[in-house]
């Protein structure tokens, strides 16, 4: 789960199989049940709508560490996290930094920095195509040392300068669950 509309959706589909929802996030669902839950019924109804049953442990700290990202990429404000990421998503998920990074880069095969800046990309070309920010005020929200940082950023992920990427038609965006992923 990715977004708000993500727990929504998961929330409302479990309470139809008679779950009670204690607590919900990106990436994880706390339910309740008079009887045990039938996993095989939530694991169909999570495929039917695009998501998976998690079991694996380790897959399930990825996850984890991908909510985390994308929720402090897309849905925190600029400075509402004062640590670093690496010092975030150990605080977070209770681990050693260097665990998290092995483990990520094992199993996405990506390694968590490379993710983080395909989300701030994905995040730069919505706030480009809103066009409702400066580049300055964009590279601000998103923690960019300068505009020069960005742009060079930008254009070595997409080939395209911020500039050129507004003039597009087809502004090439994708969902943020598939970010670390070829087209």
């Amino acid at each position: 789960m990715v977004c708000n509309r993500c727990i929504k959706v998961v929330k409302e589909e479990l309470e139809k199989l008679d779950l009670t929802v204690t607590d919900i996030q990106l990436g994880e669902a706390v339910v309740t049940s008079e009887n045990a839950p039938d996993l095989s019924k939530v694991k169909e109804v999570l495929e039917e709508n695009g998501f998976e049953l998690l079991e694996d442990k380790k897959i399930k700290i990825v996850e984890k560490i991908k909510a985390l990202i994308v929720e402090m990429v897309h849905y925190k404000e600029s400075g509402e996290i004062k640590t670093n990421h690496s010092d975030y998503l150990a605080q977070e998920l209770g681990k050693d930094y260097h665990y998290l990074s092995s483990l990520f880069s094992s199993i996405e095969n990506i390694t968590i920095e490379k993710y983080i800046i395909l989300q701030k990309i994905e995040k730069v070309k919505e706030l480009l195509v809103y066009n409702e920010l400066t580049l300055s005020e964009i590279a601000y929200a998103l923690g960019y040392s300068s505009v020069a940082y960005l742009s060079n950023q930008f254009k070595q992920v997409t080939g395209f300068t911020p500039s050129e990427f507004k003039k597009l038609k087809n502004h090439h965006r994708k969902a943020l669950d598939k970010v670390n992923r070829k087209p």
